[in-house]
């Protein structure tokens, strides 16, 4: 690891072109997020249009190999005093084609650059042709005042050559920058992974489950999604079946040796990310075995694992990867995720969802459809119903001006504002109570049910109303909300 030393390097610190790293608060958060967008291990770097060095210092100081161009000559040298020392070699160029020759690098930096070059199509494309397979190219760009490239237009000009796209929104930072800003800023990560032509990549994903929980991986220095939580995964090789992957998959990233027979197919979806092209992704269901817990088997793709509740899973996972579990939960077995080339990779609760599921053969005669309840207060409904649907593994899925509903499989509840009974020929049934009962799946998650029902509308009916007790039968518990709706949890 290369010594810096902050306070000379400052004294030949050129302002204007420095991107203000003078100020040690906005180098030292730059620094954290070169640190998350680089390879963990010693790796070759091009940095592109470096001005007086500064990010070249900062990466250089993490232990990189770098190579810096710039075609001003007085940038470079002063970007030759500031990186004396450090083993960078510091070139005149143009950042278009940057005279390296036949040199490949495992990285290539380029900060509010591709928006200035008058070719930036041909300068991605030879920009990857420097890459080693699996390098990354790391974009740091933006839209000031109606000037830049945006974050959509940039992932475009990137679909051509890879799929692995990671977008990073750099706006909400305010140490990056010095003081708040509200434009577009934004970093790229790109991998030197060319797209498929004629077939899609598939996918495979592992549910591995501790009773109400699942396993996820926190990704580290994958260059995709990095920081983001996610199922175990990874994609099939040639000549293997999806089976044979995710066994594969979880020895790798969990240690955790599986037999055929303990998956089981819990969901199959077609995905497609922010400019990317169209994967498969098989998810399996598996149980956990106390002896053989899982651990971290790769420290350098994974910087936490633990277990999180499948009824209440963390905002911080890619979108589709959340949409996955989610449709699980709902019992859908067919699922298509389709980003929007401007949408972010990761989940957003607030933003339009993707996930469409897809209907199978039809019901049997007799299983429920959908039930509708009719409603005085559509406000305090969705409140207190989209909590205990949501609780009992049902996802939103549709929603107008005087109705929501919720999903699980091929069943849905409708739950409908109608204030009082109308004269009208068309209009709805009067407000009026009814009852549903849902299984739960054991005792522990009822008693966490029925300790939290109070905070959200729901209250515990008259002992005479339920069984609630230790015993050999069904446990049973009646709950009514404040519209006086009944809802009976029957758990085994």
């Amino acid at each position: 690891m290369t010594t810096i030393d902050w306070d000379a390097a400052a004294d030949s610190f050129d302002e204007e072109p420095d991107h203000g790293l003078l100020d040690p608060v906005v180098r030292s958060a730059w620094a954290r997020r070169m640190e998350a967008w680089l390879p963990a291990a010693r790796s070759a770097v091009l940095d592109l249009g470096c001005g007086t060095g500064s990010l070249s210092l900062l990466v250089a100081g993490q232990g990189h190999r770098v190579t810096a161009v710039d075609r001003s000559p007085r940038m470079v040298e002063q970007a030759r005093a500031k990186l004396a020392g450090t083993g960078t070699e510091v070139l005149v160029g143009d950042a278009g084609h940057p005279p390296v020759g036949r040199q490949r690098f495992d990285v290539i930096l380029a900060r509010h650059m591709v928006w200035l070059l008058p070719d930036p199509e041909a300068a991605l494309r030879h920009w990857f042709s420097l890459l080693r397979p699996g390098g990354r190219l790391i974009l740091i760009e933006g839209v000031w005042n109606g000037t830049g490239l945006s974050a959509a237009r940039l992932t475009a000009l990137l679909a051509e050559h890879t799929e692995r796209v990671h977008h990073e929104p750099l706006s909400g930072d305010p140490l990056l920058w010095g003081k708040e800003v509200d434009d577009e800023r934004y970093a790229l990560v790109a991998r030197a992974e060319p797209p498929l032509r004629h077939r899609e990549v598939v996918d495979v994903h592992l549910i591995l489950r501790r009773g109400p929980d699942v396993l996820l991986a926190r990704r580290s220095g994958t260059g995709y999604a990095d920081g983001l939580l996610h199922a175990p995964s990874g994609h099939t090789e040639d000549g293997e079946d999806v089976r044979a992957a995710m066994i594969r998959e979880a020895a790798e990233e969990i240690g955790v040796e599986l037999d055929p027979d303990e998956l089981r197919v819990a969901l199959v979806m077609q995905h497609r990310g922010p400019g990317g092209n169209p994967r498969i992704g098989w998810f399996f269901e598996a149980s956990y075995d106390p002896a053989r817990p899982p651990r971290n088997a790769e420290p350098d793709k994974c910087s936490e694992l633990d277990w999180f509740p499948l009824d209440a899973l963390p905002d911080d996972m890619p979108a589709y990867c959340r949409a996955g579990l989610d449709g699980y939960r709902a019992e859908q077995r067919f699922l298509i995720h389709w980003h929007e080339d401007a949408d972010s990779v990761a989940y957003a609760p607030r933003e339009v969802r993707r996930a469409v599921p897809l209907p199978v053969a039809a019901a049997p005669t007799g299983r429920l459809h959908h039930v509708e309840l009719r409603v005085p207060d559509l406000v305090e409904a969705e409140a207190e119903w989209g909590w205990l649907l949501g609780r009992l593994g049902h996802v939103p899925y549709q929603r107008w001006a005087q109705g929501r509903s919720w999903r699980r499989g091929d069943g849905y509840v409708v739950v409908e504002e109608s204030p009082g009974p109308t004269n009208g020929p068309h209009d709805g049934p009067p407000p009026g109570a009814g009852r549903l009962a849902f299984h739960v799946g054991d005792r522990a998650q009822l008693d966490t049910l029925v300790a939290r029902a109070p905070d959200h509308g729901w209250r515990l009916r008259a002992p005479d109303c339920h069984v609630y007790a230790e015993n050999a039968g069904p446990r049973v518990v009646r709950l009514a909300n404040t519209a006086g709706h009944e809802v009976e949890l029957v758990a085994p």
